[in-house]
């Protein structure tokens, strides 16, 4: 018996259990120490297992507990993942980097060829980013409103965002950033909108500008080269929220010529334990016609999807989706994959194609049997939510057909995954080869949060923008001239 990972040593038990070591990172990189969190509450040790918790409990507990992940995370890369045989726990693995900041004249690392710099600083939470025409850079300040759940699971899911600084009040506003030469220094800087509700996807159609608030989609009347808007938002469409919104973001994203708007929505749950009548038109990409007003679902079975992008040359929309937890540490990769109209790719009933997943209730083999595969894994628990298509000639030549996606990182694998900006090559329309790591260096070797990246945005005067919600700040990797 592990007794570091269930809680007890040979002198009582401790909570949290605490396993220190070092561990390799997601690209094989320098380790760092890394602690296991299972029971993130008291600090103190407890003189004996049996005269502190109930002799039922203790077994429950250590039971319950989850086990580190068995493969590399290169196992879950790639068009082809391994899918080992799931791990159930009641409790899931909690390995929370904790959200610290950064320190002064500190800065992630770029890759070879690559610099990095801070764009702008001082926000209160960036998540989401969008370039305008002009190349203003919109920057979406905003966390969750909040969800009326309950429970142990529940409990600890709270404990663990405190910890990785997920728990901030949302500003609820969208900041412009004007950089008028292009020379990766602000000029100006305005507040666009605020009182909004917890916004993140934005998008600009011909004179209107779209917000997606965790409930609503929303427009404003916009020209370009304004830095504020003064104007009432018109309703456009509900979108999912209530008082259990689990996964709040929702994102947009134009169709080419400015007819269609799609939509993420997430799902309410990890696999539907709330019951999938909280699910109805959740963990799916929609479609608004923007002429009629017309919406309706393009595809289903996404957990939660994200980042959206089109990729020119075969013309199809792709996302980024967070699958499920509580499969152990190497389930069920997080993917890249285009989206079919009208395709469903499995949750809750499946995952990559007709892998089964037992735990929703009732069963649909139905379901199953018309499940899609994803196109690219991306590993498991790297919480892959930014996407942008590579643009532009500034960007060096090995960086310019792909995708680049912002890894939010893990809380619940050992060892971490996550935590980086990575491309994924592209060759006529599809993945093509290895991921190649952009900026890392988020975590630092006291397993320290300093940053987290989130969405990703290729400017319009080139070199990427990544904004990162706990470094509160959006910065710029550009090639080396």
């Amino acid at each position: 018996m592990n007794l570091r990972r269930t809680g007890c040593t040979r002198d009582g038990p401790t909570w949290p259990s605490l396993k220190p070591g070092r561990v390799p990172t997601s690209a094989g990189r320098a380790s760092s120490p890394a602690t296991t969190l299972v029971f993130p509450l008291l600090r103190r040790p407890m003189r004996s297992c049996h005269s502190v918790l109930p002799i039922s409990f203790l077994a429950l507990m250590l039971a319950a507990c989850a086990s580190s992940a068995r493969l590399p995370l290169s196992a879950g890369i790639g068009p082809n993942p391994q899918l080992p045989k799931p791990e159930r726990s009641l409790i899931p693995m909690v390995n929370v980097a904790p959200a610290k900041g950064w320190p002064t004249g500190m800065a992630p690392t770029a890759a070879r060829g690559w610099s990095v710099a801070a764009f702008a600083t001082g926000f209160d939470h960036p998540r989401w980013l969008y370039v305008l025409p002009n190349g203003d850079v919109l920057v979406a300040e905003t966390n969750g409103p909040g969800e009326k759940t309950s429970g142990i699971k529940a409990w600890f899911f709270k404990l663990y965002q405190k910890k990785a600084g997920a728990a901030v009040p949302s500003a609820n506003r969208i900041t412009l950033l004007r950089d008028r030469d292009g020379d990766g220094r602000v000029d100006t800087r305005t507040v666009l909108l605020d009182s909004l509700t917890s916004p993140f996807g934005m998008a600009l159609v011909g004179s209107r500008l779209f917000v997606a608030n965790a409930d609503a989609l929303v427009s404003f009347p916009y020209v370009t080269g304004d830095t504020i808007i003064a104007a009432a938002a018109t309703h456009v469409l509900d979108l999912p929220g209530g008082p259990i919104n689990h996964h709040w973001t929702k994102n947009l994203l134009a169709s080419p010529d400015g007819q269609q708007l799609y939509i993420t929505v997430g799902s309410n749950s990890n696999v539907g334990e709330h019951g999938l009548d909280k699910e109805v038109d959740r963990a799916a990409i929609w479609v608004l016609d923007l002429a009629t007003g017309a919406h309706r679902i393009f595809a289903s079975g996404l957990r939660n999807p994200v980042g959206m992008a089109w990729e020119p040359e075969g013309g199809k929309l792709w996302t980024v989706v967070n699958e499920r937890d509580e499969f152990g540490g190497d389930l069920v990769p997080d993917y890249l994959t285009s989206v079919q109209d009208g395709a469903f790719y499995g949750w809750p009933w499946s995952y990559y194609g007709d892998h089964v997943d037992p735990r929703p209730e009732p069963a649909n083999p139905a379901a199953v049997a018309r499940a899609i595969a994803p196109d690219y894994a991306l590993g498991s628990h790297t919480a892959s939510l930014g996407l942008a298509y590579s643009t532009g000639e500034a960007l060096p030549a090995p960086f310019r057909e792909g995708m680049f996606v912002g890894q939010h990182g893990s809380w619940n694998r050992d060892p971490r995954s996550g935590y980086d900006v990575i491309f994924v090559p592209f060759m006529h329309g599809k993945p093509a080869g290895d991921p190649v790591t952009v900026l890392d260096g988020f975590v630092n070797d006291r397993g320290e949060a300093w940053g987290r990246p989130v969405g990703v945005a290729v400017g319009a005067h080139g070199g990427l923008l990544v904004a990162d919600d706990v470094g509160n700040t959006v910065w710029r990797v550009t090639a080396i001239p």
